[in-house]
């Protein structure tokens, strides 16, 4: 059972579920009810669970070349390959079901969505190709429109500006995670960090300018009606943190610079998320 529990990477599935469920509440301008938020992150949380199952199916034997994977259920041989395949298919279509017939099909198919490029998108590409970074973070963005849809019917201009938030967050954290984790990376014939980037010069300006286009997109809630005044100066805050922080790593590319990024955008998103409940424009 702990092996089984493992497999679905509860921190991120639970992370997920959370930012799902921020959305719902922006969604419904703070008039939330339980019942249908409730559907929403457990729908979300058990297909979340699924596709990081199935993940770490795709992804065993790469995982077994890695020092920080080689533990996980499947290299370990805690858990048999078929399991994992299986466990992860039913929670999937367990969590995609749950959501159509309780909250709709409109955020049921986004959250299949997410879970098949996050699997045939993403990880196919990691061994291929740097792009693999920017494709990874469109399902990793993708529950901010699932709450947003689950709430509204639809996936409007709101919907999009939360997601907006979240892809471009994603960005400079994972860029830093990726040249911390570069030797592991390279171990594991992963893409993840520019060609020809021996130095992180590129890393470093790529960090720099996504976390400088975060700060707007950040702000946007509050232009468009969805939050207010202390979301604005909070998020701004924390913005010009995040990008204050990639400029010094710039400067030297060092792991203890980098490492600040990483965990200074760790904090960052549920820090926002925790704005955006407290200062939700009520309707």
């Amino acid at each position: 059972m702990r092996a089984y529990y493992e497999l679905t990477k509860p921190g991120i599935a639970g992370f997920v579920m959370i930012t799902a469920g921020v959305a719902y509440y922006v969604g419904v301008a703070g008039q939330a009810t339980f019942v249908p938020l409730f559907h929403t992150l457990f729908g979300t949380v058990v297909a979340t669970a699924g596709a990081l199952a199935l993940n770490q199916f795709l992804e065993r034997e790469v995982d077994a070349r890695m020092r920080r994977t080689a533990k996980r259920p499947l290299p370990s041989g805690r858990l048999r390959p078929v399991e994992a395949l299986v466990f992860g298919i039913l929670l999937v279509a367990g969590g995609v079901i749950h959501l159509g017939l309780t909250v709709g099909w409109l955020p049921a198919l986004l959250t299949l969505a997410s879970a098949l490029g996050y699997n045939f998108v993403y990880t196919p590409l990691k061994p291929r190709s740097y792009a693999a970074t920017f494709a990874g973070a469109f399902p990793g963005a993708m529950p901010a429109l699932i709450g947003w849809s689950a709430a509204t019917g639809t996936v409007s201009l709101g919907g999009l500006v939360l997601f907006g938030v979240a892809f471009l967050w994603q960005l400079p954290h994972v860029l830093a995670l990726a040249w911390l984790l570069r030797t592991d990376y390279l171990r594991a014939g992963f893409l993840l960090t520019p060609p020809n980037d021996d130095n992180g010069r590129t890393i470093g300006n790529q960090m720099v300018l996504y976390s400088a286009v975060l700060i707007p997109a950040s702000l946007a809630p509050t232009l468009i009606g969805l939050t207010g005044w202390i979301y604005f100066v909070g998020a701004l805050f924390l913005g010009g943190v995040v990008l204050a922080w990639s400029i010094q790593a710039r400067g030297s590319m060092s792991n203890a610079s980098v490492r600040k990024v990483f965990l200074g955008s760790l904090a960052y998103q549920p820090l926002l998320l925790s704005l955006m409940l407290v200062d939700t424009v009520r309707g």
